[in-house]
């Protein structure tokens, strides 16, 4: 089965096919860097990563592009009113939003180009704009796309062309256009843009791109005048996602992007997430607090990405709890010893044939238009019959103990969760002594019948995550979830 993907262009779940495969050309709106990203934020930026992720495993050169909005009405006040310069003010937020990711397991992109890196390119581009007709300038120093000069404009949100409306950050805009629907491809200076830095001579005065202009230039800059995915939140259909659609095919004559895929909102508790109720949380408070990565990165990709995802406190819990069933099974699996087989190698044992299956479920998940939620319910699926399996054998094949923990492996390659589990549990050699001292004195309190000394130790580990097994060979530590 090949991937199939809904196109929110066309609105069906189709065949992905890039244009010139191997290689797939991948952009993702980013963040506008004003603040820490929310939770809101990373749930689209795992479903990037699971994206990038999966067409990688099933063999493409995936070349993976996100842009971060450094120059926007939000930065500029922002900026304003911290007296800094923009790009000194927006900095910080950069570097804390990628850290956040690579804490969480988000493969790097191969570029994460900022708006205001791009601005000679943006001018340019509104040249050409205007030298086909499609753009004018006002007095002020302006410049507009003509919606009316785009015939199909609308296409993407399924609106028809006279009946489009600005979205709100065109009705923000208090700049002369001759048409209310019109969006600002350059927008003259204002005094708070010269204050914080965010001004560029142009042919038209001095100015800086409007938000929307910005993606365009970013990514055909980076990646070609055609992408195969163009990825987004569900808020930037319209207008943003449609007004890059028309300033690109204006110029080029060319389809801008060959797929659109957008992520559905998720809600916190059951409710919208947002400031006036208070419920807006940031991975960086998450972090913080103490959860870890992997049970942040498995809650977030719960649902299937068009679906709603409600992010919960008792999810959280359920998460950490799956995670750390991983990662005792993928122990268990490990600390297996294996017998070898009178059979040969090729021959399928019982654990050989649920990892096939396994893998084949969790192909068709991913293939059925990235279907996390049924994905992981295959690896799950996978985890209680092979223990079941386990649990009742005397011996086991050592080929199919490696065929299970290859399927493993396969399966992580793509979710994650373990290789991003792993790292967060992982202690120095400082602390690793001093548990391993913990546990030689409650082994010393027990031999002298001291027991409530020896629950008070395990209790102390308990507290940092550090739970004791003890066996007929000794005493065994790990950290969990």
């Amino acid at each position: 089965m090949a991937l199939k993907l809904y196109d929110t262009l066309t609105r069906s779940v189709r065949d992905f096919q890039p244009a010139h495969p191997p290689v797939v050309r991948l952009y993702a709106c980013g963040p506008t860097v004003y603040d820490h990203a929310h939770i809101g934020n990373y749930r689209a930026f795992l479903v990037y990563d699971l994206l990038h992720r999966y067409l990688t495993f099933s063999g493409y050169d995936v070349d993976f592009v996100m842009n971060l909005t450094d120059v926007d009405d939000k930065t500029i006040d922002r900026a304003s009113e911290e007296g800094k310069d923009v790009r000194e003010y927006t900095a910080p937020f950069t570097e804390d939003i990628l850290a956040d990711a690579r804490t969480l397991g988000i493969l790097p992109a191969r570029s994460y180009p900022l708006a205001s890196g791009y601005v000679p390119q943006m001018v340019a581009w509104v040249e050409r704009l205007e030298e086909k007709g499609l753009a004018y300038s006002t007095e002020d120093g302006s410049v507009y796309f003509s919606i009316g000069t785009f015939p199909t404009y609308g296409r993407l949100k399924g609106l028809d062309p006279e009946c489009a409306r600005p979205g709100a950050r065109v009705a923000d805009d208090e700049y002369e256009k001759e048409n209310a629907r019109d969006f600002a491809l350059w927008k003259a200076a204002k005094p708070v843009d010269e204050a914080v830095g965010a001004v560029w001579d142009s042919p038209w005065g001095r100015g800086r791109p409007g938000w929307h202009l910005e993606c365009s230039v970013m990514s055909i800059t980076e990646l070609g005048e055609t992408l195969d995915i163009h990825m987004g939140g569900e808020d930037l259909v319209f207008p943003h996602h449609e007004n890059e659609i028309a300033q690109s095919e204006g110029v080029t004559g060319k389809p801008f992007v060959l797929h659109w895929v957008h992520v559905k909102h998720l809600v916190v508790e059951g409710e919208k997430m947002s400031k006036s109720l208070g419920n807006t949380i940031t991975v960086h408070q998450l972090l913080e607090e103490g959860l870890m990565p992997a049970t942040i990165r498995h809650q977030l990709l719960g649902a299937q990405y068009r679906r709603e995802l409600n992010f919960t406190r008792d999810g959280l819990a359920a998460s950490a709890a799956a995670v750390q069933r991983l990662l005792d099974f993928e122990a268990r699996l490990a600390e297996t010893v294996g017998v070898e087989a009178e059979q040969p190698r090729d021959s399928s044992g019982p654990l050989a044939r649920l990892a096939g299956e396994a893998v084949g479920a969790f192909r068709v998940a991913l293939d059925d238009d990235l279907n996390s939620a049924e994905a992981l319910a295959a690896l799950f699926v996978f985890v209680n019959r092979v223990n079941g399996e386990l649990d009742a054998a005397s011996e086991v094949a050592e080929s199919d103990l490696e065929a299970a923990r290859s399927a493993l492996a396969s399966i992580d390659e793509v979710l994650g969760l373990l290789s991003v589990a792993r790292e967060g549990l992982e202690v120095d050699d400082d602390v690793a002594s001093w548990i391993e001292s913990l546990i030689a004195e409650r082994g010393a309190a027990r031999v002298g019948r001291d027991f409530a000394r020896a629950d008070a130790i395990r209790d102390k580990l308990a507290e940092r995550g550090i739970v004791l097994e003890d066996s007929a060979g000794g005493t065994r530590w790990k950290r969990i979830q």
